[in-house]
C-alpha cells in the first residue's frame, strides 16, 4: 500500500527543492474531505488518489501535478467547489483538478452525450495545460489496475472506453509504457478467456526455449563490446495486447506464434545506433519490410527509435529496437519527459511542432455537435498517423493507414477536396479510394463543377475530411428539403384558402417555431421537407373553421410523390418520439433488438429506418442530423423473435460443431440458417438465430465463446451498399 510518506520521497529523489508544504497541504484537504468514503474493493477512498499521486512522482511530473493527483477527486466526489481550491491551493490547481473533473452535474439525454462534453472539456483544458491529461491518465491507470472489484457490465465499459480513447492519448503523448499496460488491462478484462490463453502459451514457449532471452543479450553485448560501442541491452517479451493484436492482424493461432520477443539497445550516440543496426543484420538474417527508420522520420508523438525484426539460428524471430538514451527516455514517457514546467511552459504553444496534432484535434472537433460523430472522430483522430506522403514540392503530411487521395486533398484545403475530380500518385492517375502507401507522392486534380458525393464517406480515413464532406452534404440536403417544404406548404395552404406569404410577412408563424424549438422558417420549411412535420395540420392552424371541414380533396401529384417519399402509419415495435403517425421498419443490415440503442433515420420512400446504434452503415447515414429522429423501442407484452447473424470461428476437429448446435438448443434457440466453412485447422460456421432481445443475444455468444475450442464468436452486420436506408 503507497503511503504518502513513499511519494514525498520519490519526489525529492529527483526534486530535492520541492515546495513539500504543498503536498502535505493537499493530503490533509483531500484526507478530510474524503472521509468515511469507501472504494468498491472496500478500501478507504483514500487509497486511490494516493496511487494517482504515486504514479505521477514516477513520472517525475512538478508538484502542482502530484497535489492534483491527491485532490482529483474532491470536486467530483465531496462537496468541494472550486472557489475553495482557489482560495486553499491556488489558481493553478483549482483550473487543473476542475480540467480533469467529469461533467456529470448536468441533466444530459444520454450517456454518450455526457461523455462527448467530459472529453470535449478536457481537450480544451489540455491545450492550455498538458497536465490536465497527464492526472486524467494517472487516475486512469490505477483505476484500470483496481478494475476487478466491478460489476461485469461497468467492468467491460470502462476497459472498452480506456482501450478507445485513454490508451491512443497515451500514444499520441508518446507514453509508451503507460499505454502498454493500459492496453493489457483492458485486453485482460474485455477478452478474459483469450488473455488467459495467450499468457499460458507464451509461458509454455519460454519454458521450452530455455534461456534464450538470456543468451540473445549475450551476444548482443559481446558484439557491441568487440566494436566499442557502448550500449545496454535489455530483453522482454511484448506486451500481450501486441501480441494478440499482431495474431489477428496476421489470422494466425496461438500455435503459430512465434514473434514474441523483444530486445532494446540503448546507445550514446545516433551514430552508434545505426552502427548497431548493421552488426545486427550482420549476425543474422533480416525479416524484409520490418525494418523502419523513425530516427530519420520521427512519428507524430515525437518517437523515434530504429526497428528490426531478424530470425536466429534456431529459428526464433525477434524484435530489436535501437536508440539513444533520451529516445528511450521520451518513447517511455512521452511529454511528461518532454516538458519543461521550469520554463513556465504548461501548453502547447504555437510554435511548438510537437504539439501541432492537438491545436488541429481540438479545432476540428470543436466544429462537431453531434456526440456520437465526436467521438467516432476523436477515436479515429487519436490512433497513430503510420503513413508519410509528400506532396509535389516535398511537403510532409502524415494520415492514419487506409488514407486515400481524397483524405490528401481534404488536408491541402477544404475547397481542394470538394472539387478533387482525381489524383496522381508517384506520376500515375489513381482511384480517389486508392489506399496511400508510405513514401507516395501525391498531386490533386481538380474540377470546377465537382462536388462531394456520399459514396465518398466510404473513401476516407480521416475525420477532417469525413466532417468536411458531411457538412457540405447536409447543407445540399437541407436546401432541397427547404424548397420541397416551402412548395409543400403553400400548395396545402391553397387548397385551405390561407393567405400563407401575408403570414410570414406579419411574422403571425413565431409562435409555432417556437413551439417546435426552431430559429427560423427556413428550419420549419426543411422539417416538413423531411417529413418530420405534416403540412396539413401545420395550414389547418390559420385556416377557417368551415375550410377545415371540407371533404377531402383527390390528392394531386406532389401530394402523391410525398405519400411515395414520407409513407405514414404505425409501428408495433418501434416509437418515433413525439410522433404517432411515422411508419418505422427495423433496416436489414442491422436487425436491431429490442433492448439495444437505436438510432432513426428518416428515408426517402420507406419512412423511418431503425439501425442498431453500432451498425456500421451509420457512419454513412448520419452525414445529415437533421435527417435523424429519436426513436425508442414499444412495450410489448409478446416479443417476436428477430433473426440474427453470428460468426463463429473454431478450431476443425471432431464434435465441435455438435458442441455448439447443443448448446444453442439448450438455450431454446432456434437456428433457421447454416453455412460451415474450413481452412488452415480453423473452421468458421455462419449461423442465422432467432432471438428476442439483447440480453437473450448476449447469452447466447457467451455461452458458444464459452465452449473448448470455439476462438470467437461475432455478430455480423450488411454493409453492403444496399443495406443502406
Amino acid at each position: 500500500m503507497i503511503r504518502f510518506e513513499d511519494i514525498l520521497d520519490k519526489v525529492e529523489s529527483y526534486k530535492p527543492d520541492f515546495d513539500e508544504e504543498l503536498l502535505q497541504k493537499a493530503y490533509i484537504f483531500s484526507a478530510r474531505e474524503h472521509r468515511g468514503q469507501v472504494r468498491s474493493s472496500g478500501e478507504p477512498y483514500l487509497v486511490h488518489p494516493l496511487n494517482v499521486a504515486y504514479i505521477l512522482s514516477e513520472m517525475r511530473l512538478d508538484e502542482t501535478s502530484i497535489a492534483v493527483g491527491l485532490l482529483h477527486d474532491v470536486l467530483e466526489d465531496t462537496l468541494t467547489t472550486k472557489e475553495t481550491l482557489q482560495r486553499m491551493f491556488g489558481e493553478d490547481v483549482a483550473e487543473l483538478v476542475d480540467g480533469v473533473t467529469k461533467i456529470s452535474k448536468y441533466n444530459f439525454v444520454s450517456r454518450e452525450e455526457q461523455q462527448a462534453e467530459t472529453f470535449r472539456k478536457m481537450l480544451l483544458a489540455m491545450v492550455s495545460d498538458l497536465r490536465v491529461v497527464l492526472v486524467k491518465l494517472a487516475d486512469r491507470l490505477h483505476n484500470m489496475r483496481t478494475l476487478q472489484y466491478l460489476p461485469e457490465e461497468r467492468r467491460v465499459a470502462v476497459a472498452k472506453e480506456t482501450m478507445e480513447i485513454y490508451a491512443p492519448i497515451a500514444n499520441r503523448l508518446g507514453m509508451g509504457r503507460v499505454k502498454h499496460e493500459l492496453e493489457d488491462l483492458s485486453f485482460r478484462h474485455l477478452h478474459p478467456r483469450e488473455y488467459d490463453e495467450l499468457s499460458k502459451a507464451v509461458s509454455e514457449k519460454l519454458a521450452v526455449s530455455g534461456d534464450v532471452v538470456d543468451r540473445i543479450k549475450e551476444t548482443l553485448d559481446s558484439k557491441l563490446s568487440d566494436n566499442e560501442i557502448a550500449g545496454d541491452v535489455y530483453g522482454r517479451v511484448k506486451s500481450m495486447h501486441s501480441i494478440w493484436s499482431k495474431l489477428r492482424r496476421q489470422e494466425i493461432d496461438i500455435g503459430q506464434l512465434y514473434d514474441y520477443l523483444a530486445f532494446r539497445i540503448i546507445t550514446t550516440s545516433v551514430k552508434d545506433c545505426y552502427a548497431c543496426l548493421g552488426i545486427i543484420h550482420q549476425m543474422w538474417r533480416p525479416v524484409p519490410g520490418r525494418i523502419k527508420d523513425y530516427i530519420a522520420m520521427p512519428k507524430p508523438n515525437f518517437y523515434q527509435s530504429l526497428h528490426t525484426t531478424v530470425v536466429a539460428e534456431k529459428g526464433q524471430p525477434f524484435e530489436v529496437q535501437i536508440r539513444t538514451r533520451e529516445m528511450d527516455l521520451i518513447a517511455e514517457q512521452g511529454i511528461a519527459a518532454h516538458w519543461k514546467y521550469k520554463e513556465g511552459r504548461v501548453g502547447a504553444h504555437p510554435d511548438d511542432k510537437s504539439f501541432l496534432w492537438l491545436r488541429q484535434l481540438v479545432e476540428w472537433q470543436q466544429e462537431i455537435k453531434d456526440p456520437r460523430v465526436f467521438l467516432n472522430s476523436l477515436k479515429i483522430d487519436l490512433y497513430p498517423d503510420e503513413v508519410y506522403t509528400f506532396t509535389p514540392k516535398g511537403d510532409v503530411f502524415a494520415f492514419p493507414r487506409g488514407a486515400t487521395p481524397l483524405d490528401f486533398a481534404y488536408r491541402i484545403h477544404t475547397d481542394v477536396g470538394h472539387r478533387c475530380v482525381g489524383a496522381r500518385v508517384n506520376g500515375k492517375l489513381m482511384a480517389l479510394r486508392t489506399p496511400l502507401r508510405n513514401g507516395d507522392i501525391v498531386e490533386i486534380l481538380t474540377g470546377a463543377t465537382q462536388t462531394p458525393s456520399r459514396e465518398w464517406l466510404s473513401m476516407v480515413a480521416t475525420s477532417r475530411a469525413a466532417h468536411k464532406i458531411r457538412h457540405w452534404l447536409n447543407g445540399e440536403q437541407k436546401n432541397r428539403s427547404i424548397e420541397l417544404g416551402r412548395k409543400l406548404v403553400e400548395r396545402e395552404a391553397k387548397r385551405y384558402r390561407v393567405q400563407w406569404r401575408k403570414l410570414v410577412a406579419e411574422n403571425a408563424l413565431d409562435g409555432v417555431l417556437s413551439e417546435y424549438g426552431l430559429a427560423k422558417l427556413d428550419d420549419l420549411y426543411a422539417d416538413v421537407g423531411y417529413g418530420k412535420v405534416s403540412p396539413r395540420n401545420l395550414v389547418e392552424r390559420f385556416a377557417a373553421d368551415n375550410d377545415k371541414e371540407k371533404p377531402h380533396e383527390p390528392p394531386g401529384p406532389i401530394q402523391q410523390a410525398v405519400r411515395r417519399i414520407f409513407p405514414f402509419g404505425s409501428s408495433a415495435t418501434i416509437k418515433v418520439k413525439g410522433y404517432d403517425d411515422l411508419m418505422t421498419y427495423l433496416a436489414k443490415c442491422c436487425n436491431p433488438l429490442p433492448g439495444e440503442a437505436i438510432v432513426g433515420y428518416i428515408t426517402r420512400g420507406k419512412g423511418v429506418a431503425v439501425h442498431s446504434a453500432n451498425c456500421p452503415n451509420i457512419k454513412n447515414l448520419m452525414f445529415n442530423p437533421d435527417r435523424e429522429i429519436e426513436v425508442e423501442w414499444a412495450d410489448q407484452r409478446q416479443s417476436p423473435q428477430y433473426q440474427v447473424e453470428l460468426e463463429v470461428v473454431m478450431d476443425d476437429r471432431q464434435g465441435i460443431l455438435a458442441r455448439v448446435i447443443s448448446a444453442i438448443s439448450n438455450l431454446k434457440t432456434n437456428i433457421r440458417q447454416m453455412e460451415s466453412r474450413s481452412s488452415e485447422g480453423k473452421a468458421t460456421t455462419d449461423l442465422v438465430l432467432e432471438i428476442a432481445d439483447l440480453k437473450h443475444l448476449e447469452r447466447v455468444t457467451r455461452t458458444i465463446g464459452s465452449l473448448d475450442g470455439v476462438l470467437q464468436v461475432e455478430r455480423k452486420y450488411n454493409i453492403s451498399r444496399h443495406a443502406i436506408a
